[in-house]
């Protein structure tokens, strides 16, 4: 597997990631998630693939060739998330494909998330996840040296922020 730098090309292969990603947790009932309405149909959501794209903020893991993963890494949180009092890395998106699940790409993208930011000499990397459902995610971000710092109501549901210090 290999990590690269994404750019306007890769839109297209990141919203079927993200539509698939819908797809999966709409036929394991966990549409509280993300909806069921493919992201690629959303232009709220289409735009800030794009702009992480075209900001130089989009990193793509490929594996045998094909984008695997997709990881969204700036130095400021989503609008939702008070920013840290310190500099900062934030994972602002990380989706796989699941034609590759159970090859740790996600994990594979957040390691790469933390060489970047020891490149940069930053020490706090963040990142948040829906906080509802059964807690998977939580425990997904758990399970990958992150701790759970504040949880925050945002549009009738909440999402929880991690910190990792790296």
């Amino acid at each position: 597997m290999r990590i690269r730098k994404g750019g306007a090309g890769d839109v297209p292969a990141v919203m079927a990631m993200l539509d698939g990603a819908v797809r999966w947790l709409a036929s394991r009932g966990r549409s509280d998630q993300w909806g069921s309405v493919p992201w690629s149909e959303i232009p709220e959501r289409v735009r800030p693939v794009r702009d992480r794209a075209d900001g130089g903020r989009l990193w793509i893991a490929e594996d045998g060739g094909a984008p695997a993963g997709a990881l969204g890494l700036g130095e400021a949180p989503l609008p939702y998330v008070p920013p840290a009092p310190e500099p900062e890395l934030y994972v602002d998106l990380l989706v796989t494909d699941r034609r590759f699940a159970g090859r740790d790409i996600g994990g594979r993208l957040l390691d790469f998330a933390r060489g970047r930011a020891r490149e940069r000499g930053v020490s706090l990397l963040r990142v948040d996840c829906w906080a509802g459902g059964d807690g998977a995610l939580i425990e997904y971000y758990r399970g990958r040296g992150f701790t759970p710092t504040e949880r925050i109501p945002v549009r009738g549901t909440a999402v929880q922020v991690f910190e990792d210090r790296v």
